[in-house]
């Protein structure tokens, strides 16, 4: 018997606002347990919530990211359970009346088909606290109330997801668009970027849905991929052998790769819905959401063709610098010969307003070289250094004054990458540091010319075997003039004046 997986997602994303959705205080990460609450975010009696203009902002703009209706009027509820880092004993969310519904996010399949996966909702809410175990089994558990009241956007797909491939492409995309929208940094590590996966199987051709299972809490995308893969297996084990599945919660364990039952869900979770008496309904006009909608910026998509037809990249570059909007902008500032990191700016019509480099330095492939190095050197040395592009300290005027050099000659390839070496440990210009180091490359015809000359007469062998029918001796004499100029002649040079020198010998 043969299954269909069924995938649906629901994406907890931390906004990036300054203070808590209904209290002033602090949102900052990594602060001392328990300093950023007060009465609000501690349910203290007496205490009345406060809507955080920027978290509607945020949560509207991140509906119109994901094309969901925003809707004129959506209503905060209250979802009551009790649990310790919850001191209200309910949490401020959205339910019967979201913000956001009916929206959709485009991927490209594993057969390179693009696929559109259904939003049934994005609404927003406010997160809990945080329980710290002690490493004692038998020990305390700390609370940390913090986290209370920061806030969240619940995304919800629809259960359109086919694959554990699928489900790793379609975070992917959420992650960037939220980057973009500026709703969120989805730092997975400050657990700014949460999922709860729920995965049913069903027999081919099928309709109804087989019986869900849920996984809660994953916090990185691998590890989402991962589980889905082994609970498809274990399910389909399950199924095969005549047994029957049981509506349950799992955990992934991510040093077995495996899911391990947490709880049975046999009865659904009654937490007794009922609009929040201390907030009133929010009522949106058109204006309000427009205004939102023009200050969005230029969103991945958009930005991954505009960087196909105005810079002449490939699909695959485009893609892999639009990923993140910092590496994004990072490119368009070196390839546009800006020297700082600067944001992304909009136009009436909501679209980055980027200048784009002269037709002639698309037409020189400038733009496609810097995009080598920052696909190459630059996210090589920020993975071994643990730093964001923003942080690092070559900037895009640094990168692109080292891709001038090399087209000026000035430096060869090899020397470039000692250059940039020496630019990320010291933060100085590659200029400067050619200048320092001697390290310009020797384009003079004559003082190569002469190099050539003495390293044919030092190796007649050599020159012999060539002339025999040796190609590989003319790497050798290649090699042998380069270590003679210390490395610094150009190459093309080197092998034009070579070539000819031989043919000229084979002629006498």
């Amino acid at each position: 018997m043969n299954y269909d997986t069924v995938i649906g997602l629901e994406i907890h994303v931390q906004m990036c606002t300054k203070t808590k959705t209904f209290c002033g205080c602090s949102t900052e990460y990594g602060a001392r347990p328990n300093t950023h609450t007060c009465p609000v975010c501690l349910g203290l009696p007496g205490a009345l919530p406060v809507l955080n203009r920027g978290v509607l902002e945020k949560g509207v703009a991140a509906g119109l990211a994901l094309n969901c209706e925003v809707r004129g009027t959506s209503i905060f509820a209250r979802k009551n359970y009790f649990y310790p880092d919850l001191p209200k004993a309910y949490q401020i969310s959205q339910y019967e009346q979201p913000l956001n519904v009916g929206g959709f996010v485009v991927i490209i399949d594993e057969n390179g088909r693009e696929k559109r996966i259904g939003i049934t909702r994005a609404h927003l809410e406010e997160d809990a606290g945080k329980l710290i175990h002690d490493e004692d089994p038998k020990g305390p558990s700390y609370v940390d109330f913090n986290r209370c009241g920061v806030p969240l956007l619940e995304i919800v797909s629809e259960p359109e997801i086919g694959t554990p491939e699928e489900a790793y492409r379609f975070l992917a995309a959420i992650k960037e668009m939220m980057q973009y929208a500026g709703v969120s940094e989805c730092s997975m590590e400050k657990g700014e970027l949460r999922v709860d996966v729920n995965v049913s199987l069903r027999k081919q051709g099928e309709r109804e849905l087989g019986v869900k299972q849920e996984i809660k809490n994953m916090n990185s995308f691998a590890g989402v991929k991962r589980a889905l893969e082994y609970e498809i297996k274990r399910q389909t084990k399950v199924l095969r052998s005549g047994e029957r599945l049981r509506p349950e919660t799992r955990l992934f364990d991510e040093n077995k790769g495996a899911t391990v039952s947490m709880r049975s869900k046999e009865e659904a979770h009654d937490y007794r819905y009922f609009p929040d008496p201390d907030l009133v309904p929010l009522a949106l006009d058109r204006p309000f959401i427009e205004q939102v909608r023009k200050a969005l910026p230029e969103l991945p998509e958009a930005k991954r063709r505009r960087f196909t037809t105005e810079y002449g990249l490939t699909g695959y570059d485009a893609a892999l610098l639009c990923s993140s909007p910092k590496v994004a902008g990072f490119f368009e500032a070196a390839a546009a010969g800006r020297g700082a990191l600067l944001p992304a700016a909009s136009d009436a019509e909501g679209t980055a307003s980027g200048v784009p480099p002269p037709a002639a330095a698309v037409r020189s492939g400038r733009p496609k070289k810097i995009a080598n190095w920052i696909l190459t050197e630059l996210t090589g040395a920020m993975n071994a250094m643990k730093v964001e592009i923003d942080r690092f300290a070559v900037t895009p005027s640094m990168l692109g004054e080292l891709i001038d050099l090399i087209d000026s000659g000035e430096i060869s390839g090899k020397m470039a990458k000692e250059v940039f070496d020496e630019m990320v440990s010291t933060g100085k210009s590659a200029h400067s540091i050619t200048e320092s180091r001697g390290l310009k490359q020797v384009t003079d015809a004559d003082e190569i010319g002469a190099a050539v000359d003495e390293v044919l007469a030092e190796h007649e062998k050599v020159v012999k075997d060539y002339e025999g029918g040796k190609s590989s001796a003319f790497g050798f004499l290649v090699g042998q003039v380069m270590k003679k100029t210390k490395g610094k002649a150009n190459p093309k040079l080197v092998n034009d004046l070579l070539d000819r020198k031989l043919g000229a010998r084979e002629k006498q």
